[in-house]
């Protein structure tokens, strides 16, 4: 009977062992269906040319944490424009309710904290990122920086505002661009961040 049961256990324990090392393997889901609205692998995505803008949108993946929260949902993708002038959605879109901490996604430098069109705006120009620097927004927010103060990744640099928001709930506007051509923000990110979670071990009986 002891025998059956050290079997039984053993065996147990192999399959846990598969399982666990299947899940750290398998690549990380993604965050969008393909062809999905906004989706990374979508028109205009990181590595392709930006329509009409002469430049290569890579984009190197330095971020080091989401701009609100641990992993917030995004409410609307990035729609890159045909044409520079074209309709499309220059940005994603984070649920994040009034109040909520916005921190830098990036060390940087703050290159604007004001009012636009009546809603507060944070840009900060990327270290290391080239001429011209990659430049993230925030929108709408009440800046806690200034103009020229330098940020590290993690760091607070204001408050979700509670009106201002272009979309039905409150939420965060979070735009990428080097110089006047927009990318996707969602590409700061490595896959760590962008996965789901960590794998969990389950117990065995």
């Amino acid at each position: 009977m002891r025998a059956n049961r050290c079997v039984r256990v053993c065996a147990r324990l192999i399959l846990l062992v598969i399982v666990t090392a299947t899940a750290l393997l398998a690549p990380p889901p993604p965050l969008f269906a393909a062809g999905a609205r906004g989706a990374p692998g979508a028109r205009g995505a990181p590595g392709a040319p930006l329509a009409d803008s002469g430049l290569p949108a890579t984009v190197p993946a330095i971020g080091r944490t989401w701009p609100i929260g641990l992993r917030p949902r995004v409410l609307r993708g990035w729609e890159p424009p045909a044409t520079v002038y074209g309709p499309g959605h220059r940005g994603v879109d984070l649920a994040a309710p009034a109040g909520t901490p916005v921190r830098a996604v990036a060390p940087g430098r703050v290159a604007f904290a004001g009012q636009v069109a009546g809603r507060g705006v944070v840009s900060v120009d990327l270290t290391g990122t080239g001429d011209p620097p990659l430049r993230t927004t925030y929108e709408p927010v009440t800046a806690a920086v200034e103009e020229g103060r330098e940020v590290e990744p993690g760091e607070v640099i204001g408050t979700v505002q509670a009106d201002g928001s272009h979309c039905p709930a409150p939420c965060v506007h979070w735009g990428l661009r080097r110089g006047e051509v927009y990318l996707n923000p969602l590409s700061l990110l490595p896959p760590w961040l962008l996965h789901t979670g960590p794998s969990r071990l389950l117990p065995l009986a």
